[in-house]
C-alpha cells in the first residue's frame, strides 16, 4: 500500500458531529457555522472569525476586506501554491514577488523592503511548511509603507511565534482547511484579523455582499425581507456539514500538533547524517505545526529521488514550482530568474510524508526508501 504526502485523520466522533448536524434543519448558514468561528477566533487569539468554503476563498476574501483594488501593488513570496498571488490579481492588484530566506523558505523581510513603493498596499507573508514568517519585520514593513501585513497561514494553525499564536500576529490571516493541511473541514478555510471590523467585511464578502443590518441599509423601510448589496461578493460560505467537521478537528488540534512534531523531529534525527539532503529549519522562536517536511536533494538529483521513491510507494510531493512559472503569470511578463534563491530552492525540494496518522512502520518505510535512493 502506498504511503500519501500529506492525509486527513478522521475520527468516529467527526463522523458523529456530522451525522448529526443531517439530522437538524440547518445544512448551512446555521449555528455549528457560528460555533466553529468562535473556536477558530479562541485558537487565534482574535476577536472574531469567519469561515469561508476554501483556502483560496479565504485569500480572497482577507484581500477584499482589506480594500485591495486595480492600481495596488501586492508583494507576496513565489515559493507557495499559485492561489497567494492569484487572488490579489481577481481584486485588480499588480503582484511583485520577493524572495525568500534561504533556511526557511519564507519570504525575506530584506527582499520585501526593495520592492516597496507608494503603491503597496498589502504584503502578504507565507508560513512555509507550517513555519511561521519574520512577522515583526514585516509587520514594521507594512506599517513603514502604510500598508497591510497579511499572513498566509494555509500551513500554519496552532503555530506559535513569540509565544504569539499564528492568527494574532498579522493585520488579517487566511487559513486553509484542506484534507492535507493540519486540520481539515474536507475543503474550507478561514479569515481571522486583530480589528473585528476586516472580519465583518470578509464575512460579508464571502457572502454577496449582502447587507442585512437595517441601520446600514438604504433603503431599509423596503420591507422585513429586504437585503441590499452595497459592494459585490461572492458565495464563499462554508456550509454547517463541514463546519461540524472543523468544529469537531479543532478540539483535537493540539493532538495533531505533537504527532506532527513527533514525526518532524525523527526525520530530523535520522538524516541529520545523510549526505546529499539539507533539512529544514527550526528558528529557535517559533513552535510550528509542521504541514510539510521539505527536504533539499543536491547535486541535481531531486527528480531521480522523486521518482523512486514514488516507484517504491512513497508519494513524495513538491512544494512549489515559483507561483511566477505558471503560464498564467509568464504571459502577465513575469520571467524566470526574478528571485533566484526561491527557485534553487524549488529546484531541490520534496516534501517527505508528513500528517498525523502516518505510523511508525510507514515512517520507517520512508527513511529506508530516501536512503536507497540517495545511495
Amino acid at each position: 500500500m502506498s504511503i500519501p504526502y500529506g492525509r486527513q485523520s478522521i475520527s468516529q466522533e467527526d463522523i458523529d458531529a456530522v451525522v448529526a448536524v443531517m439530522k437538524t434543519d440547518w445544512l448551512t448558514m446555521g449555528p455549528v457555522v457560528s460555533e466553529f468561528e468562535a473556536a477558530i477566533a479562541d485558537l487565534a487569539h482574535t476577536p472574531d472569525a469567519t469561515v469561508v468554503s476554501s483556502g483560496t476563498s479565504a485569500l480572497h476574501c482577507a484581500y477584499a476586506a482589506l480594500g485591495v483594488k486595480p492600481g495596488d501593488e501586492v508583494i507576496t513570496s513565489p515559493l507557495t501554491f499559485v492561489a497567494t498571488a492569484a487572488t490579489a490579481v481577481a481584486q485588480g492588484a499588480k503582484v511583485l514577488f520577493a524572495d525568500v530566506a534561504e533556511d526557511t523558505g519564507n519570504i525575506d523581510p530584506a527582499s520585501v523592503e526593495g520592492l516597496i513603493t507608494e503603491r503597496t498596499k498589502v504584503i502578504s507573508g507565507v508560513d512555509y511548511a507550517g513555519h511561521p514568517v519574520d512577522a515583526d519585520e514585516l509587520s514594521a514593513l507594512a506599517a513603514g509603507a502604510g500598508a497591510y501585513f497579511l499572513e498566509d497561514a494555509a500551513h500554519s494553525i496552532a503555530s506559535l511565534y513569540k509565544g504569539k499564536p499564528v492568527g494574532s500576529l498579522a493585520d488579517i490571516t487566511a487559513f486553509s482547511f484542506f484534507p492535507t493541511k493540519n486540520m481539515t473541514t474536507a475543503e474550507g478555510g478561514a479569515v481571522v484579523a486583530k480589528d473585528a471590523a476586516l472580519v465583518e467585511r470578509a464575512r460579508r464578502f464571502r457572502s454577496h455582499g449582502l447587507v442585512r443590518n437595517k441601520d446600514e441599509q438604504r433603503y431599509p423601510n423596503e420591507g422585513p425581507w429586504h437585503q441590499e448589496v452595497h459592494h459585490l461578493g461572492l458565495n464563499y460560505r462554508l456550509p454547517d456539514v463541514l463546519s461540524a467537521i472543523g468544529l469537531s478537528q479543532i478540539k483535537r488540534i493540539q493532538e495533531f500538533k505533537a504527532r506532527r512534531t513527533a514525526v518532524f523531529e525523527r526525520y530530523h534525527a535520522e538524516l541529520a547524517d545523510v549526505q546529499g539532503l539539507i533539512l529544514p529549519t527550526k528558528r529557535d522562536y517559533v513552535d510550528p505545526m509542521w504541514h510539510l517536511y521539505p527536504i533539499r536533494v543536491q547535486d541535481g538529483r531531486r527528480r531521480e529521488v522523486f521518482e523512486f521513491m514514488r516507484d517504491q510507494g512513497v508519494l513524495v510531493q513538491v512544494n512549489y514550482i515559483p507561483a511566477y512559472w505558471h503560464p498564467a503569470f509568464e504571459d502577465l511578463g513575469y520571467k524566470r530568474g526574478m528571485c533566484p534563491v526561491a527557485e534553487e530552492y524549488y529546484s531541490q525540494e520534496i516534501s517527505l510524508p508528513m500528517y498525523a496518522d502516518l505510523s511508525d512502520d510507514q515512517q520507517s518505510v520512508v527513511l529506508d526508501v530516501l536512503r536507497k535512493a540517495l545511495a
